[in-house]
């Protein structure tokens, strides 16, 4: 007999596959009706809808624009109804709620501390308030019958000059669930060298941090990530396809950047829908995505903002299959690679790929097994 484990996954069996999200912006990733009901609450009055459906149109339709500075500006109308602290614990615990109700087991979600001072609130107040959403979220996924784990990234803008401040504010609470540190913002003009004195100060903690780069900006953005500031992966680094060259009769030639971030396996936190919207990619089918899986890149896949990009990680995995036929097999690959790069200790990755991961695409992998078919119900055979 031919073994089922081959065939594209239905989207149920996408929905409960076990799921590894390094990549989420918090800020990016709010129920409208709460972005609705926070405006209302806190009296901002800006916002281009005020009804949830016709609000989650528009920023998506705003963010699908091809141009990552227009898609960066949604942010003003999330960020402004996320300055106290019940707002910031409310939008933490749907955070950790949305995502194990989508079937993700752990989570790196990251926010900039530095964007919600306005209320008056101290940057340890903020990184607390999302921490005690967080932990709460993971309370009630439990109660809903969900297991996941959320760590936070704490992420410093690049065009701003508290990339230190933030990272010794992620190195205090990295205990009490900051996994590790991040920068994100434009890319063009700021380039993360800017920044050397928080990336040296937390090798030196050695502590975790990823660095966006490779998204809108090319590979000097990635050999700079890599080469000066140190980082342990790549937010997006979509655009190390531009160091891999793919002749005519379909032998790959890989650049000495390409080769070095394959052979270091350095991790990939490949956003698909995020990187159309930001022109990064031109389709699904045509994403690097395709390529970076075939050549062993250790390649994941995430959200980056839910809400602008109107997504989940089910749904990017939809997507994904849809355009190259990916199987349980390719999801479990992507899942297993995402695990491997989180930022928590060795023995609890192992932990989550063997006693989560893997059982949970074994047990999907074989449910084939145990199926009904139309017209056998009658048919059992006789006890003997």
């Amino acid at each position: 007999m031919t073994s089922q484990t081959s065939r594209i996954p239905a989207p149920d069996q996408i929905r409960r596959a076990p799921k590894v999200l390094l990549h989420d912006h918090l800020d990016g990733g709010l129920r409208p009706g709460t972005v609705v009901e926070l405006a209302r609450d806190c009296g901002y009055t800006a916002l281009p809808e005020q009804e949830a459906d016709k609000l989650g149109l528009w920023f998506r339709e705003a963010a699908d624009s091809g141009s990552l500075e227009r898609y960066l500006e949604t942010f003003a109308h999330t960020c402004a109804v996320m300055q106290t602290r019940d707002a910031l614990v409310r939008v933490a615990a749907e955070c950790a709620e949305d995502l194990a109700e989508d079937g993700v087991v752990y989570a790196e979600v990251r926010y900039a501390p530095e964007q919600h001072l306005e209320g008056g609130l101290t940057l340890e107040q903020v990184v607390e308030a999302v921490n005690e959403g967080f932990r709460l979220g993971e309370l009630r996924a439990r109660e809903a019958g969900h297991r996941i784990r959320v760590g936070a990234l704490l992420t410093a803008m690049r065009h701003a000059a508290r990339a230190l401040e933030i990272a010794e504010l992620a190195n205090r609470y990295r205990d009490e669930g900051v996994a590790g540190f991040d920068i994100a913002g434009a890319e063009a003009g700021f380039p993360p060298t800017r920044h050397l004195d928080a990336f040296e100060y937390l090798k030196r903690e050695n502590n975790h941090f990823t660095i966006h780069a490779g998204e809108a900006f090319g590979l000097p953005s990635i050999w700079q990530a890599l080469q000066w500031c140190g980082a342990d992966r790549l937010g997006h680094g979509v655009r190390i396809i531009d160091d891999i060259e793919v002749a005519d009769d379909g032998s790959v030639t890989l650049g000495r950047l390409a080769a070095y971030v394959r052979d270091k396996r350095i991790p990939l936190e490949l956003c698909p829908t995020s990187n159309l919207q930001t022109g990064a990619a031109a389709s699904y089918a045509e994403h690097p995505i395709g390529l970076l899986r075939t050549l062993h890149f250790r390649a994941t896949v995430n959200t980056d903002n839910r809400l602008m990009s109107g997504t989940s990680m089910s749904r990017e995995f939809e997507l994904l299959t849809e355009a190259f036929g990916y199987t349980l097999d390719d999801m479990q690959w992507f899942t297993v690679n995402a695990m491997k790069s989180a930022f928590i200790p060795f023995d609890e990755r192992l932990a989550m790929i063997n006693d989560v991961i893997k059982p949970g695409y074994a047990e999907l992998k074989s449910a084939w097994l145990f199926r009904q078919t139309a017209g056998t119900s009658g048919n059992a055979p006789e006890e003997g």
